[in-house]
């Protein structure tokens, strides 16, 4: 495994932002090339975990676009990764297995000779919070605990009790489903934070070619801003996310500034990446 910290220059976490095209393999790698490329994340041999977002079997912007998915891991592939893994269990009354196959995901994962990890189906074991106030400890698949490079695939979009769903957020679905209603009791927002800085990924890349701007997570408006993102730093690539949904002025929960924002403020409290835009460096394509 590479530096946890590869796409930093300067002292500033890298975010990137480029206009998708419809050859996504090559978009994905322009977006990712811009903060240093791939080979910064994946060592030749590396089994890589990618997650992406399938919390219910509903078309993208809801749940991951399963073409997205393949060219992310056709990159990692070519970067020299020897094994994919992909990591995830859909909402508390869902079966993933059913979902991913509605998704298009499971016919992707044997394109890619890739494992899916259905979480539901395997033990959980119970982890530490290090740094948490709301969420002290909690349960994750078993599987997770030895997860090799961890990259994150995240769709943007609002979401109804959260405000908004990017990369720290897509971390809930490692949680056992149990869990995962207690924490939507109190302090979601907060313990979304708390749960995202167990992990450690080493690479984010968004999908942010067709977003929802309200409601969320499973249905809403749609835009579509037509942008991938890629950064190493979860804080930085949510900020920026975050812009994007508001540009389009929607009515959502999220006329504030993006720093106030409760998984914002919680992350930046626990400096689990960026703490302000003097810590970003954005780059955009020319």
């Amino acid at each position: 495994m590479q530096s946890a910290r590869p796409f930093v220059r300067d002292g500033k976490f890298l975010v990137s932002k480029v206009h998708a095209s419809s050859d996504l393999r090559a978009s994905i790698k322009k977006a990712v090339d811009l903060i240093g490329g791939f080979d910064k994340a994946i060592v030749p041999g590396d089994t890589v975990t990618i997650k992406p977002n399938l919390n219910t079997a509903d078309p993208y912007p809801a749940s991951s676009d399963a073409s997205f998915v393949e060219a992310l891991g056709r990159n990692i592939l070519d970067a020299g990764a020897d094994k994919i893994q992909i990591a995830e269990s859909s909402m508390v009354t869902a079966s993933t297995r059913e979902a991913s196959s509605r998704v298009g995901l499971t016919e992707v994962a044997e394109r890619l000779g890739a494992d899916i990890v259905f979480l539901e189906e395997q033990p959980y074991t119970k982890v530490r919070i290090a740094d948490g106030k709301f969420l002290k400890e909690t349960h994750i698949g078993k599987p997770l605990l030895d997860i090799g490079t961890l990259v994150l695939a995240p769709c943007l979009k609002t979401h109804k009790y959260a405000r908004f769903t990017a990369s720290m957020k897509l971390l809930v679905g490692w949680m056992n489903r149990q869990d995962r209603v207690k924490m939507h009791m109190s302090h979601l927002e907060e313990k979304v934070v708390e749960l995202a800085s167990f992990f450690h990924p080493v690479l984010i890349v968004m999908d942010a070619r067709k977003v929802f701007v309200t409601g969320g997570p499973a249905s809403g408006r749609v835009e579509e801003p037509g942008i991938i993102l890629a950064s190493g730093d979860m804080v930085s690539i949510d900020v920026q996310g975050v812009r994007i949904l508001q540009t389009f002025n929607a009515d959502n929960k999220l006329n504030m500034d993006v720093w106030d924002l409760p998984q914002v403020r919680r992350a930046k409290e626990l400096k689990i990446g960026a703490s302000s835009d003097d810590d970003i460096d954005v780059i955009e394509e020319h």
